[in-house]
This record gives C-alpha cells, sequence and structure tokens, in this order.
C-alpha cells in the first residue's frame, strides 16, 4: 500500500475523486488526459492505494523557470476520498510530491486552490504553504 503511479485504468477513480471536487462529467476526455500526463516528462500523476483501494490522487508538473534559478512544481489536482480524510494520506502524498520537485531542482511548490475549498486552504497552510493573492486567467473558449 501507499503511493503508485497512476495508470489508464485508474480513470473511474481518478474520475469519482474530480466528482468530489466539483468536477463533474469527465467521461469524454479524461482518458486521454490521463494517458498526456503519464506521457509527458515533466508531469507525474500519483495514486494512493489504501488495503481498500486507491484513495486519492494528485497530479504534479514541473514547470522550467528562465529568470530564477529554481524551477517550480505545481500540484494542478489532489483529491483525497471524503471517506479516507484525515487519515494523513494527503500529508504524505503532497511530501512525497515535496520530494520529487528537490529531486527535479524546485525550489517552490505551488497550487492554486478556489476560495470555496477552505478545508484545503487549511491543510496547505499546515503544510507550510503560503497565500499568493494574484493570479490571472483568461479564458481563451
Amino acid at each position: 500500500m501507499g503511493i503508485r503511479h497512476a495508470t489508464i485504468n485508474d480513470q473511474d477513480i481518478i474520475a469519482a475523486l474530480l466528482a468530489q471536487l466539483d468536477y463533474h462529467n469527465t467521461a469524454n476526455f479524461l482518458a486521454e488526459k490521463i494517458n498526456r500526463l503519464i506521457k509527458d516528462p515533466d508531469s507525474v500523476l500519483l495514486i494512493y492505494e489504501t488495503q481498500d483501494g486507491p484513495a486519492a490522487f494528485i497530479s504534479l508538473q514541473f514547470i522550467t523557470q528562465l529568470g530564477l534559478e529554481g524551477d517550480f512544481a505545481r500540484i494542478s489536482y489532489f483529491s483525497v476520498d471524503a471517506s479516507a480524510r484525515g487519515r494523513s494520506i494527503g500529508k504524505e502524498m503532497e511530501s512525497y510530491c515535496e520530494q520529487l520537485a528537490r529531486q527535479r531542482h524546485c525550489d517552490r511548490m505551488e497550487v492554486h486552490c478556489h476560495e470555496r475549498r477552505t478545508g484545503a486552504h487549511r491543510f496547505y497552510l499546515r503544510q507550510g504553504f503560503e497565500e499568493s493573492p494574484k493570479y490571472f486567467m483568461k479564458r481563451l473558449a
């Protein structure tokens, strides 16, 4: 049991965990996205496996910074099943990703977390993240 790399066979559990984050209706594109992440050398998609089966997933991207010596790692999606929360699974996964980031010469990690996810905010603050309040987005569709 513990952390392992995701495979396409994890599509259903990832979809269920995404639904817990209010990302529903991913069936039409999720398999293709998982395949892209698995093949991307600058991305990692991980699953936390318990005795009862998969209980969490996290996706992490490594981003090269031209103007700074260190690079950074971005957590793009992270979900622990509601029934498995409070068992340090999230802490273990975040710590594992921090190790991966250090191995990739990253000197920081970031995560964008919607303001309504106050429980997640508390988790990230406990893990040593700081709030960085400016984030801009332009919709292309």
